[in-house]
C-alpha cells in the first residue's frame, strides 16, 4: 500500500487538468470512519501527523481496488477548510453547496482521464 495509486494516471490526471484550467493540489489524505466532521482535535492531530486533507472516503475504497488488483486514481474535492481552532461549524449545507462548484471541475477531469486511456 506504500504506492497505492498509478503513477501514469496520475501524470495523465495533471495533464487534463493543466490543459483544462483546473487548479490541482497534491498531497496526503488521511482517512477517518465518520459518519460525522471532524473536530477540532481530530484535525490538529491529523496536520501534525502530516495530513493535508481529511474525508470519510477514498482510503477505503483504494484499499479494496488495490487488493483486488485494480490500478487506482484518487481524485478528491475539498468542501470545507479545516476548522482548527473549533471557531466555526461545519454544515451538511456547506459541503453541498461546495460540492455544486466543485463537481463540474471533477467531471471535465475524469472526462478527460477516461478520453485518455
Amino acid at each position: 500500500m506504500s504506492q497505492a495509486y498509478d503513477r501514469s494516471l496520475a501524470q495523465m490526471a495533471r495533464d487534463v487538468a493543466a490543459n483544462a484550467g483546473i487548479d490541482l493540489r497534491e498531497g496526503v489524505y488521511a482517512g477517518l470512519s465518520g459518519p460525522s466532521f471532524e473536530g477540532p482535535a481530530d484535525l490538529r492531530f491529523l496536520r501534525v501527523s502530516g495530513a493535508d486533507a481529511v474525508g470519510m472516503s477514498t482510503v477505503h475504497e483504494v484499499i479494496v481496488a488495490r487488493h483486488g488488483g485494480m490500478r487506482v486514481l484518487g481524485i478528491s474535492g475539498i468542501s470545507n477548510k479545516a476548522n482548527l481552532d473549533g471557531s466555526t461549524i461545519t454544515t451538511h449545507e456547506e459541503v453541498i453547496e461546495a460540492g455544486k462548484i466543485i463537481g463540474p471541475k471533477v467531471e471535465r477531469l475524469i472526462i478527460g482521464v477516461v478520453r485518455q486511456l
